[in-house]
């Protein structure tokens, strides 16, 4: 059996954790809206229109902030299309993704869902085929007070008191040519550094979002980051970045160490921020907001091609990925990167929400189903609160050429507030499990609260047929043993430990 060990002291912290970084996102893509989140013909809708199911996931699941409504679609969007009248919104060829929008659902409908949810929103504005223009007017109408065009425009349409939006982002993925208005860096960078200008004199409380890398891959990183934050640091909060990742064709634990990949991305980002510091003399911190993050896995060849030869449809199945217990446990690994970052990033955004490369999956017409990624988002975001700890792992390492990759990846958490350390922990290796022991220091650990377990005798197996097929069970062989809390940890397993502390 593999021996690992995880150290934590109380002394070292790596940062507090920002409540939005369990964050979701919800784009006019697809089945994500139309019955997704908003199907009024659906048993379970309310009498806005809102599936009461996908409610009560999204408040399980711990959900804290959606960015909306894109993604690709925004740069093509224009927001006055989705207020008002329903009867008077127009249908149009969205060309993003080639489909028909009814804008029956709009940004005060999102505003409304967002309420029921418990959630907080984030919006994008339209930097492709629009500008700083529409940029202004879309935030008087969500908030200013009144006694503006767009002010009142809100009042009339049943919406007295101002929306409050703190987050918005400057565009999307402006760095891919696959985006229409696509810019380079320069281009990009003075147009964001001016949207951001007219913003803040209009709401000087609003926190600004401008886009970096939209992969890892992208020949333009991290060049791109270094151009768009010479025009743009002193004016925006944040810099976006996107990541997806697939690889079935990798062996178990390359295809895992994908988080790791992740990680350095971050760490990139962050240095190429603190050079443009130093390079203006600033004394600003930039911070990220990971708002486009998943697995890209197979999808129905099927949907796909019957949606390629009959475009311009509304909602049509597209991107209806199926996750594997292999692809939940990457998936949860890529969240625990980005708590390891918690001290840079702030803003975190899983894609999708609702049936594209989602945790929750809607039937139309029908109930819901949860993905096996869903229950360890569910575990970080209800537990994973307060300040991420700064761990040391010792456990047996994988040799790839050059590099070695830890067959233990894990997290700590300590929630001051619970007077709890929480270890969230996954065991890469496929066929050995592996005898664990939390060392903890200047804590004196009393309980073992619970131990949650995911595994899978089949690293493929869904719960698209038997939707319960794959979830969390209880375990009981921690022991706490002096100041350390020792056990096993499954092979190929998600694994949370919640530790009473005094």
């Amino acid at each position: 059996m593999k021996q690992g060990k995880i150290i934590v002291n109380k002394v070292y912290r790596k940062g507090k954790i920002d409540k939005r970084i369990y964050g979701s996102f919800v784009e006019h893509m697809g089945r994500v809206v139309y019955s997704g989140v908003y199907e009024p013909e659906n048993p379970c809708a309310d009498e806005d229109g809102f599936r009461t199911d996908v409610l009560q996931a999204v408040k399980d699941a711990g959900i804290t902030s959606i960015r909306y409504p894109g993604g690709n679609f925004v740069s093509c969007y224009h927001w006055e299309d989705g207020i008002g009248d329903k009867k008077l919104r127009p249908r149009r060829p969205e060309l993003a993704w080639k489909a028909i929008e009814t804008n029956e659902f709009g940004t005060d409908e999102f505003m409304k869902w967002c309420k029921k949810a418990g959630t907080e929103p984030v919006l994008a504005v339209n930097l492709g085929t629009r500008g700083i223009e529409d940029a202004v007017h879309y935030l008087e109408y969500c908030n200013f007070q009144e006694g503006t065009t767009y002010s009142d425009m809100r009042k009339d349409n049943g919406h007295a008191e101002p929306y409050h939006v703190k987050t918005w982002c400057l565009g999307n993925e402006m760095d891919g040519m696959w985006q229409l208005g696509h810019k380079d860096a320069k281009d990009y960078g003075k147009l964001a550094r001016e949207t951001a200008k007219a913003m803040k004199v209009l709401d000087p409380s609003v926190e600004l979002v401008s886009c970096g890398s939209s992969l890892n891959t992208m020949d333009t990183y991290p060049e791109w980051e270094a151009a768009t934050l010479e025009e743009t640091y002193e004016f925006v909060d944040y810099i976006s970045l996107h990541q997806y990742f697939d690889g079935h064709e990798k062996n178990m634990i390359e295809f895992l160490a994908q988080a790791d990949e992740m990680n350095q991305y971050i760490k990139t980002v962050v240095s190429v921020c603190d050079y443009i510091k130093a390079k203006k003399r600033s004394e600003k911190e930039l911070y990220i907001s990971f708002d486009e993050w998943g697995v890209w896995t197979h999808h129905s060849e099927e949907t796909v091609k019957e949606c390629e030869g009959n475009p311009w449809k509304n909602a049509a199945p597209i991107s209806e990925m199926i996750y594997s217990f292999q692809d939940s446990l990457l998936f949860a690994e890529m969240l625990m990167t980005l708590l390891k970052n918690a001290d840079r990033v702030k803003i975190a955004c899983q894609s999708l929400l609702a049936n594209i490369s989602a945790m929750i999956m809607t039937e139309k017409g029908g109930g819901l189903w949860l993905q096996p990624n869903y229950y360890p988002f569910a575990h970080m975001a209800n537990y994973g609160k307060g300040e991420v700890m700064d761990v040391r792992i010792n456990a047996p390492v994988y040799q790839k050429g050059t590099k070695q990759i830890s067959f233990l990846d894990s997290v700590v958490v300590e929630n001051a507030e619970e007077k709890e350390l929480v270890v969230f922990a996954v065991n890469r290796s496929e066929n050995q499990d592996m005898e664990v022991c939390v060392e903890i220091q200047g804590y004196k650990p009393v309980d073992i609260i619970e131990h949650k377990v995911m595994i899978s005798e089949e690293p493929e197996a869904t719960n698209r047929e038997s939707h319960g097929k794959i979830k969390p069970q209880d375990r009981k062989d921690m022991e706490i043993k002096g100041s350390s809390v020792k056990g096993i940890f499954p092979k190929l397993s998600w694994n949370m430990v919640r530790i009473r502390t005094e």
